[in-house]
């Protein structure tokens, strides 16, 4: 389950938040599962911001899920700026998908 962002902005969003309450969830049953958040853009701006607003939207999700009780030892961060598009296209429609914080199991 990915999360999405507003542009140019690195706050969870209301809509994502039941999607962190169930990994949370997940995190809690399963104690010894570990999580590598993947911070994501869309195409628009230099590499070097794009890489910095990935690593906030990255650590914006690890916070709320420590909020939520995961510890940040099982919480790893990574921030791919806008190097691995989810979809192509330049359009706000393929923006906002781009515009995310993905979750790999470890």
């Amino acid at each position: 389950k990915d999360i999405n962002f507003d542009f140019d902005r690195s706050e969870i969003r209301d809509p994502d938040k039941p999607k962190l309450q169930a990994i949370a969830d997940f995190m809690r049953k399963y104690t010894s599962a570990r999580l590598m958040l993947e911070g994501h853009c869309d195409e628009r701006g230099t590499v070097e911001y794009n890489l910095s607003l990935g690593e906030r939207r990255a650590t914006a999700a690890q916070r709320y899920l420590i909020g939520l009780g995961v510890s940040e030892s099982r919480l790893g961060t990574i921030s791919y700026g806008k190097e691995k598009p989810k979809v192509m296209g330049s359009n706000e429609e393929s923006w906002f998908v781009n515009r995310r914080c993905e979750f790999k199991l470890q």
